[in-house]
This record gives C-alpha cells, structure tokens and sequence, in this order.
C-alpha cells in the first residue's frame, strides 16, 4: 500500500461505528457529548505456553503463530520470578502477547467475529457475563487454528489464546451494547 491509500484505508468495522453505532448508542444511552460514547480502546491477545520450561522453541512458535493471527509482531513474555514446583526460572520465555490499536485492532475484531468465532467446533456464542464491570469483555479459545492464517498442516501444538478487549466504557451494559453492535454473538 502506498502512504496515499494507507492514509485513506478505513476499516469496515470503524467506518460502521462513526456512521451507524455511535449514533445508536446516543440514542439509547442519552449521552450529552459524542466523547462520552463508549469506543474500543484495545485488543489484548495472550497465548500462555507452560511447556516452553522444557522446551524453548514453543515459546518462538506461539510468537510466530500469534504475529499471523493478529498481523503484528508478537512479544515474548518473560517469567517473573523463579517457582521451583513448576520447574520455573526468572526470565524464561513463557508465553506471547500482541496489543492491537486503532485500524489493526478493527481487522482483527472484523475477523474475529465474522471468521473465526464461527469456525470454533459446537459453537453456541459467546458468554454475555465475561464483563470485568468496567466495561472490559474477556474471551478465551482453546484452539489457534480457527484462524484462516494458520496453517494446520505446520502447526507443532494446539494451543489457546485469551482475547481481552478494552472499551472506554464506563459500565459492562454499554460495553455489552458497543460490542452487540459490531455483531459479537453473545449467548442469548
């Protein structure tokens, strides 16, 4: 993409929310402000990997499978502290993480929500009480393969991830309408 067409390039799902959910939530919540309107802040995604205490490489690959799902590089997360019941040492590579913002952070929603959620095996929505009461919504998958951009064939280890998404949101019912806006199939 030229700097041009970069600068251009609005996501489907934040182009819907300037032109569509914001006025809908004005109007049922009564806001006074456009600032007040709830918005997505950030998309935290975190896939923990105990195995890599034996096994360094797993932690690399989760990085990996993580940067193609959320299309930006994934960190390595490190142990804190030493715990020698888990065979645990300080600074060990223990997992992987990806904070997404602004346009990547509607992609991946985008995706997440019309790709993904829908490929998970006896799918029946997602729990309507995974609310933190600030208006945080916590997600987890017990496979990375129902993303498109892995592939299954190179995958070593299924693993799970936790998808934490931030709203500026002061209560967990507004959170619940932003995200029931943007089709985020909650159990009925």
């Amino acid at each position: 993409m030229t700097a041009a067409n970069k600068a251009r390039y609005i996501p489907r799902l934040q182009q819907q929310y300037q032109e569509k959910i914001k006025a809908e939530l004005i109007k049922k919540f009564g806001y006074t402000n456009s600032m007040q309107v709830p918005r997505l802040d950030k998309i935290v995604i975190n896939m923990g990997v105990g195995e890599a205490v034996n096994d360094s490489k797993k932690s690399k690959n989760a990085a990996d499978e993580l940067t193609l799902i959320a299309g930006q590089k994934a960190v390595i997360t490190q142990s804190r502290k030493a715990i020698a019941a888990f065979k645990l040492r300080g600074g060990l590579g223990i997992g992987a993480k990806v904070t997404l913002r602004r346009e990547k952070m509607y992609e991946f929603l985008d995706r997440l929500v019309t790709i993904a959620l829908p490929r998970v095996r006896d799918f029946r929505g997602v729990s309507s009480k995974s609310f933190d009461g600030n208006g945080n919504f916590a997600l987890g998958l017990k496979e990375q393969i129902v993303f498109p951009e892995i592939d299954f064939d190179k995958i070593d280890e299924i693993r799970g991830m936790d998808i934490v998404i931030c709203t500026t949101a002061k209560s967990d019912d507004e959170a619940r309408e932003l995200l029931r806006a943007f089709q985020m199939p909650f159990q009925s």
